[in-house]
């Protein structure tokens, strides 16, 4: 099963490794990670998008919870949540297919980002299912080059982290 576990931690030196030390201690694959700061500078919000068993995942979120630098830790999967997800693409557009790509681009409501002579380079924030959906369109006429961010999500309603 597919986990989003988000982490609320103290900017120290070292969290990182700590955390990922936890996942790897259990032979779990971290299928993501995107760390950034919050609105307060002295914290940042981790995102980890994990497959596992959920009696595992209870327990690294135990684990969690003890480190020091670690302030909260939720797994958003248990909780009504939003998740979203970003691709940047430079994809072959030659003159023959300049025209499908951008449609392709306008379906998806990906934006434009960057044009040369035989390229475009193409944003799409979305579900991951979208992301993966978009990206397979693409691969056809020529992926160049892609980065992908991972899952970024947070509870729905007013309630904070």
């Amino acid at each position: 099963m597919k986990h989003i576990i988000t982490i609320l931690v103290e900017n120290e030196f070292g969290v990182l490794t700590r955390i990922t030390g936890l996942f790897s201690a259990r032979g779990y694959n971290i299928e993501s990670l995107n760390v950034a700061p919050t609105t307060d500078e002295s914290m940042s919000r981790m995102t980890i998008v994990t497959y596992g068993e959920e009696n595992v995942i209870v327990q690294i979120r135990k684990q969690l919870q003890k480190l020091i630098p670690v302030i909260k830790v939720e797994n958003l999967t248990e909780h009504a949540h939003m998740e979203r997800e970003m691709i940047v693409i430079k994809v072959q557009a030659n003159e023959n297919s300049r025209a499908e790509v951008l449609r392709m681009a306008d379906v998806f409501r990906a934006r434009v980002v960057d044009v040369s002579e035989s390229s475009y380079s193409l944003e799409l924030t979305g579900k991951s299912n979208k992301v993966s959906a978009f990206l397979r369109m693409l691969t056809p006429h020529g992926v160049i080059e892609m980065t992908r961010t991972g899952s970024v999500g947070m509870k729905r309603g007013s309630e904070g982290f």
